[in-house]
């Protein structure tokens, strides 16, 4: 059995998602110290209350170097992850970003050569991976039941008011590099390895652009890897505000050369009805009648615990820095990768032209 050894942990960002994080993190047996920074000092202040934290701060720098400090979870607003990772990579500290690495490649790059410099412990939060039913899927995918991958489908719906949330908070984080991005790495990662060479894409403006964002609804991609297998791979984030979904729509197909896998990952299975309203996982101020139960994409509350994909996520990730036993979760060379694909699909959508990925990514 390994050796378990403590986690001095920072948490930098008290948002939803740091806010998770780090309720998570408080309850796991290995975590005997535990920080959180927040641009707002009194939004640190506030978490620090609900998690029991040993110090909060204003200030990232000043958590991240606590010499207790030996962890940190980076979950700040995604033009900001590049600074706290950074500097936590030159204190010596393991590293949990979300999603994506960056929303620059110069960003990315920088981290990406830092981490090989210092021979650093970095992961980053795509949490599909971490999806029972997708676990499923690379299982069998390991054992090859499907033989070669040829071609395969990822398409994802979500609401208008959920990109209006996204883009206020980054302009950068469109609903290619916010939310696409899961499926770019989640079928990299069932590709394991099969690099892209080829994006074409086309795109549609309508929702977004007449409430004021520089952004297209809906984007449908063509990937072409390196062996020739081709993905569909698409987005859409213009269904209206009232559809009773509360996170990622999804379908995913992947055709083998020996067989074939569907994951309906709609969440239509669980329709609940409500007068008496509840609270939109992403929407803070806003309250639904309708939804699919199941269909938050980080998870749910459960009997005064959170699961779901997140939760397993944060869990395994805290059990590899404590254990040193392997996890699923992205690495940096992968994130590099998925976020030139990203960037590569809006690039193609907005020129209507065929991007050309000439040399590996990384």
């Amino acid at each position: 059995m390994p050796q378990s050894r403590d986690i001095g942990l920072a948490v930098i960002g008290s948002g939803r998602i740091g806010t998770l994080r780090a309720r998570l993190a408080s309850k796991h047996p290995a975590v005997r110290f535990l920080a959180v920074a927040d641009k707002s000092p009194e939004n640190a202040r506030k978490l620090a209350g609900k998690v029991g934290a040993d110090f909060h701060t204003g200030d990232n720098l000043a958590a991240i170097s606590r010499p207790e400090v030996n962890a940190v979870i980076v979950s700040t607003s995604e033009d900001q992850h590049a600074e706290p990772v950074l500097q936590a990579i030159d204190r010596g500290c393991a590293v949990l970003v979300e999603k994506p690495l960056a929303v620059r490649v110069e960003d990315a790059a920088q981290i990406l050569k830092r981490v090989s410099r210092n021979g650093a412990d970095v992961r980053i939060g795509y949490s599909r991976r971490y999806k029972h039913r997708y676990l499923r899927v690379k299982e069998q995918l390991a054992q090859n039941r499907i033989g070669t991958i040829v071609g395969g489908l990822a398409r994802l719906f979500n609401l208008r008011t959920q990109a209006y949330a996204i883009m206020d908070r980054d302009r950068h984080a469109t609903p290619v590099v916010d939310a696409l991005t899961y499926y770019v790495d989640l079928m990299g990662w069932f590709l394991d390895g099969n690099r892209v060479v080829e994006v074409e894409a086309r795109g549609q403006r309508g929702a977004l652009r007449a409430a004021g964002y520089d952004a297209d609804d809906i984007v449908w991609a063509i990937l072409t890897h390196e062996d020739g297998a081709v993905v569909n791979i698409g987005v859409s984030y213009a269904l209206p505000a009232e559809y009773p979904s509360v996170g990622h729509s999804a379908r995913v197909e992947l055709l083998g050369a020996e067989g074939v896998i569907l994951i309906d990952d709609e969440h239509t299975d669980q329709l609940m009805y409500t007068e008496n309203g509840f609270p939109h996982v992403y929407l803070p101020d806003s309250e639904v009648n309708m939804l699919f139960l199941g269909s938050s994409t980080p998870g749910d509350w459960a009997l005064g615990d959170f699961w779901g994909p997140l939760a397993s996520e944060t869990r395994a990730w805290l059990d590899h820095i404590a254990t040193g036993q392997p996890c699923a979760l992205t690495t940096p060379a992968q994130a590099y990768s998925n976020l030139a694909v990203t960037l590569a699909i809006e690039q193609a959508a907005r020129e209507r032209r065929t991007i050309k990925i000439d040399a590996p990514l990384v």
